[in-house]
């Protein structure tokens, strides 16, 4: 298991900026970023860098070529989603659970939500919107699971998986 205490694992991006920030929300709270391909941008794009600011050299960033690869070690997956079938505050988080988010203007594919129906979740919506910005619906969703599993005792002081409550 990785000893961070989440996986955000982003499908396909396609925004710079968004990655760049969920790369900084990643240090923020310790969780390992991963990113399939393919991407819309390159890494080392300065609106990525940017974004993330003087953080970005510390993310624990993986890059995969499919989904199936990002998901290999992963005990537990949630999938998230304007189309989950499930509201993201019935999500029983775990340490080490890898947290699914899809591209920015496409979402995750309607046939894996289809067949992954139980462990997919959303973050309702009540206005003339279509989603939430993605690097805001990660932040959403990492902040409700440290509020299940225990934040830790102060700033600065990460668990890894294995210290968590």
């Amino acid at each position: 298991m990785n000893p961070l205490p989440f996986n955000i694992v982003l499908f396909q991006p396609e925004i710079p900026n968004n990655t760049g920030a969920v790369g900084r929300i990643c240090v923020g709270t310790g969780s390992l970023l991963h990113l399939v391909r393919p991407l819309g941008f390159r890494i080392d794009d300065k609106a990525v860098r940017r974004a993330g600011l003087d953080y970005w050299k510390d993310v624990e960033l993986r890059v995969h070529d499919s989904l199936k690869e990002a998901l290999a070690t992963a005990d537990r997956v949630h999938y998230f989603s304007t189309k989950g079938a499930r509201l993201y505050t019935d999500c029983s988080f775990q340490p080490g659970d890898y947290l699914v988010f899809g591209r920015e203007t496409a979402g995750l594919p309607r046939e894996l939500l289809a067949r992954r129906r139980e462990d997919s979740y959303t973050i309702p919506i009540w206005g003339p919107i279509r989603s939430h910005n993605l690097a805001n619906a990660v932040a959403i969703i990492i902040y409700e699971a440290f509020r299940q599993v225990g934040f830790p005792p102060k700033t600065g002081d990460l668990p890894s998986a294995g210290q968590m409550p």
